[in-house]
């Protein structure tokens, strides 16, 4: 059995940051010092701890997020190390609800990229301490005070230095100075002398570490005011609580090709970051809110943050909020109800599995095979019942239309696109109902391309994809009324029913309303049904363009009957042949969907991208400038979007990024609606 740690020996991290910044090469550098591994995998090479997919080894970039646990100077550091490419932004979130707090990663050289933005964005928003690893000082043009800079010009927050480069006389980057316990180590990762030269810096930055970190505590405030020099443990213990509280961002530094500095932040790590101490907002019973610290003594209460399927079935990965948990156990899942048999527990490592016989609070772990059990649920012993609020994910941003190429996928794609969707809340399938197309969304088209060959590799689905057709609608601007006799004579009993329609315009949203104004019995009542059902079947399958009709009050004013002739399927097609020709008289128009974006963009690439809107018929509703950025909203068609994740990331060099939801419907323009009804009718025949 794996050495099990307790709370106060665990130290949970996440890594962060635009893709190429070092964040698996960091994992395999720790995993190497640490003495748990005996080489240093190479993510070109496709032989690292974390990048195990066969996805990740063939694109050369992570795209699941990997938990690695590292053992270091009695504690065990548990490192989740996350996608830094945008469409994999679903697991960056998972893995923040399971940490203390998020290292992001900085290229000394490239300073902030949009990774970086995106990587600190959803750590704010997800309330998870921050701290800095500025990566690759040994490249010619890095500079730990530019990034420093950019830093405080992009973001909220004190940043604070707790480690400087050192540099030879030839600038060349050759070691790291840690400022809390005045140390150096060299290229050799051997302690070396601190260079008189950087005394002045040392000075300015050592002078900011210790009132960052006074300030964050009253009796050590006091202390630095009377001019008491504060020791290495105080200064560690008002990091913390800066840390936990957002009010201090410790940046460090290093070199992980040349493993410099990759000793000291992991003693950084352990000695100045938080353990999982925190008590966690839940939910008890229905309704009643409650602190629920991570104790062992307390109830057992477990959030399920990661779900990774495969044909031999679902490895749930999850945080022990409070209690212990066991192997061989049975609890409860609150959100689906049902129990779950919990098998050996294990701690992952990659792709491999340490067994162990109990995790407690505060720790990360895994198992396998629940069954009801997918990402966010939270699991607790039975007669126990307290919720973890479930992460916020972004909504989808590309789709594409699923094609079974054989009857045997046609057979099992919903099964499997069940299995996917649930491991990733990302990722979403349904059936459109106006185009009666079935959709899988994601968040971009690399996104939905691994998730096509999952599917293939994992479970021999095969499927053709296609653009989605635009959800567009039908309905009516302006009142009328039209009449259909519908007669029908075979020999023997004949069809006979006579209905006339009066259409209204509804208000966007409001659906479909029915009603009879009939008066003295021209049409019995029990034929109304029949005569709305009709009337359903036309709206369905559309008239103008054959899209589904919306928003329209459809009235029976008057009609006939036959006392022998006159029957349920008589008054279906009355009912829908006199809805069709009215609908045709009441002014019909096709609708589309407006979707609102929220695009963020460098200064630089504002023209660029509201020049680009434009020929999209996209209008600008708003801009506003923030620390760098550009923050424009945009009311735009789908059809003219539907591939914008992609072309805006070719518009500003992979440095932009939006969000879109659907605002509402409106007409299309009366120039583009014939193309759309030619289209849709070539394609019916």
């Amino acid at each position: 059995m794996t050495k099990v740690y307790e709370t106060s020996q665990i130290r949970n991290i996440a890594l962060l940051g635009h893709s190429g910044s070092g964040k698996t090469s960091l994992v395999e550098t720790m995993l190497f010092d640490s003495g748990s591994t005996n080489r240093l995998g190479k993510v070109e090479e496709g032989n690292t701890v974390s990048d195990y997919d066969p996805e990740e080894i063939r694109r050369t970039i992570s795209i699941t997020a990997s938990v690695i646990p590292v053992e270091w100077q009695e504690h065990k550091i548990n490192v989740i190390d996350t996608p830094g490419y945008l469409d994999f932004v679903g697991e960056v979130i998972s893995s923040l609800n399971a940490v203390d707090v998020a290292v992001v990663m900085v290229d000394g050289s490239s300073g902030v990229e949009v990774g970086t933005i995106l990587a600190w964005k959803y750590a704010v928003a997800n309330d998870v301490p921050r701290a800095i690893f500025v990566n690759k000082m040994e490249r010619e043009n890095a500079s730990f005070r530019k990034v420093l800079t950019e830093l405080r010009g992009k973001f909220e927050g004190t940043f604070v230095p707790m480690q400087l480069p050192i540099r030879d006389d030839d600038n060349k980057f050759v070691g790291v100075v840690d400022l809390l316990t005045m140390t150096a180590v060299d290229e050799k990762g051997e302690s070396c002398d601190i260079p008189d030269s950087m005394a002045d810096d040392i000075e300015t930055f050592k002078i900011e570490l210790v009132e960052a970190a006074a300030e964050t505590d009253e009796e050590l405030m006091m202390k630095y005011f009377d001019d008491e020099p504060l020791t290495n443990e105080e200064i560690a213990s008002g990091i913390i609580t800066g840390l936990q509280d957002g009010s201090l961002i410790p940046v460090l530094c290093g070199s992980v090709n040349l493993n410099i500095g990759v000793h000291m932040l992991m003693n950084v790590i352990t000695s100045a970051f938080p353990a999982p101490n925190q008590a966690v907002q839940v939910i008890k019973g229905k309704d009643e809110e409650i602190e629920l610290s991570p104790d062992a003594s307390g109830p057992t209460v477990v959030k399920v943050f990661k779900t990774v399927d495969d044909q031999y079935g679902s490895v749930s990965y999850f945080k022990v909020i409070s209690g212990v948990f066991k192997s061989d156990t049975r609890v409860m899942n609150i959100i689906s109800e049902s129990e779950e048999r919990i098998g050996q527990l294990f701690l992952p490592r990659g792709k491999e599995q340490l067994t162990v016989s109990h995790v407690y609070a505060g720790d990360i772990g895994a198992v396998v095979k629940l069954n009801s059990t997918k990402t966010g649920d939270t699991l607790c012993i039975k007669g126990e019942k307290y919720q973890v609020p479930s992460a916020i994910y972004p909504d989808p941003l590309f789709a594409v239309t699923l094609h079974p190429k054989t009857q045997s996928d046609a057979g099992k794609i919903g099964a499997v696109l069940a299995r996917v969707t649930n491991a990733d809340p990302t990722l979403n399938s349904r059936n459109e109902p106006s185009t009666r197309e079935l959709l899988l969304e994601g968040m971009g088209e690399s996104h939905i391309d691994v998730i096509i060959r999952r599917m293939s590799d994992r479970y021999s689905l095969n499927v053709n994809v296609t653009q989605p057709k635009v959800p567009y609608v039908e309905t009516i601007t302006k009142i009328d009324n039209a009449r259909y006799r519908h007669k029908k004579q075979t020999g023997g009993a004949g069809q006979f029913g006579e209905v006339e329609l009066q259409l209204e315009p509804l208000e966007r949203g409001a659906g479909f309303e029915f009603e009879s104004k009939v008066f003295g019995g021209a049409v019995s009542s029990v034929y109304f049904p029949s005569v709305e059902k009709g009337i359903k079947q036309a709206m369905e399958g559309g008239i103008l363009a054959g899209y589904p009709v919306v928003d329209i009050k459809a009235i029976i004013v008057d009609g006939k009957e036959h006392p022998v002739d006159s029957k349920d399927i008589a008054f279906q097609v009355a009912g829908r042949e006199a809805f069709k020709k009215a609908f045709m008289t009441c002014n019909p128009v096709l609708l589309e969907p407006i979707m609102e974006l929220i695009i963020t963009i460098p200064e630089t690439y504002t023209g660029d991208v509201i020049s680009d809107m434009t020929t999209k018929r996209g209008q600008v509703q708003g801009m506003e400038q923030l620390k760098g950025d550009t923050i424009i909203t945009v009311l735009a068609p789908l059809a003219e979007i539907q591939r914008y994740a992609t072309q805006l990331r070719s518009i500003t060099q992979g440095r932009g990024f939006y969000a879109q939801k659907l605002a509402y419907y409106q007409n299309v323009p009366k120039q583009l609606v014939q193309a759309i009804i030619d289209v849709n009718k070539k394609e019916e025949n």
